[in-house]
């Protein structure tokens, strides 16, 4: 089974800051990836790059085989749309934390 996300030796740098230095992973179909990290460590950055909120400065980002790399996001045209679930936790009602999938897929209520 051949990897729905490539990324290749991602890089991002802001002047003389190295935000991602050479990320590489790949995702099939059905898995879930998991980035952690402390804060500063590059996670949103990456993440930016991926999405195309951010040109990275060097690697290559592909989707399905095709190289998706610097596009943004409102030129793209995917079979498969790509998102970020943020670790941010919510409550509802008497559950003390939903995880921010579940959240997600809850009504708006104001």
């Amino acid at each position: 089974m051949s990897a729905v996300l490539e990324v290749r030796g991602l890089e991002k740098a802001f002047g003389g800051i190295r935000a991602v230095n050479g990320v590489s992973f790949e995702v099939r179909e059905g898995e879930i990836l998991g980035l952690i990290g402390p804060n500063g460590s590059g996670k949103s950055t990456l993440f930016n790059c991926i999405l195309g909120q951010l040109a990275p400065s060097s690697g290559e980002v592909r989707v399905d085989g095709r190289a998706i790399t610097g596009m943004r996001p409102a030129t793209r045209v995917f079979a498969r749309p790509i998102s970020v679930a943020s670790s941010s936790a919510a409550t509802v009602g008497d559950s003390p934390v939903v995880p921010p999938t579940t959240t997600a897929s809850l009504p708006s209520v104001r």
